[in-house]
């Protein structure tokens, strides 16, 4: 079990940049992604949302998730195939958990020749908002066999 870096952010703070910034970041990849998908078939009338929605797919890694409540304490837990624990990162606000994330895959020479590949680069990106609020300094976070 290995842990998982969480940011703590209290009430008194609307958020950090770096959320921010990381989601325009994501959105700019969406969209030059639903670009080069749009230039593929030569363009068109009709297939905006459809391109959008594929370069969503290309790009976010879409975990399953589940959010228990026992004993007062919450619990989320999510499928994180591929993502090592310094790939991850959770941001706890007082209504809600952020979890963000890159992983990549790549081959080197000593792999051999790579006849088919479906791995690459993805982004979690999910927002858990919370039933009740929560004390973000008591959320800690960990990863064991690929499950956040």
């Amino acid at each position: 079990m290995s842990n998982v870096a969480v940011e703590k952010v209290d009430g008194k703070k609307v958020g950090t940049a770096s959320i921010f910034q990381e989601l325009n970041a994501l959105s700019e990849r969406i969209r030059q992604r639903a670009f080069e998908i749009f230039e593929g078939h030569q363009g068109g009338d009709g297939f905006a949302t459809e391109d959008w929605l594929n370069a969503e797919r290309d790009l976010l890694c879409s975990c399953e998730a589940d959010l228990v409540e026992q004993g007062g304490k919450y619990q989320v837990r999510m499928n994180a195939p591929g993502f090592e624990p310094g790939d991850i990162k959770i941001t706890a606000l007082p209504d809600a958990l952020i979890v963000t994330g890159e992983s990549t895959h790549t081959h080197n020479k000593n792999d051999g020749d790579v006849q088919f590949c479906e791995f690459g680069q993805k982004t979690l990106f999910r927002r858990f908002d919370l039933p009740k609020s929560i004390d973000p300094d008591k959320v800690t976070a960990d990863l064991n066999k690929g499950v956040l």
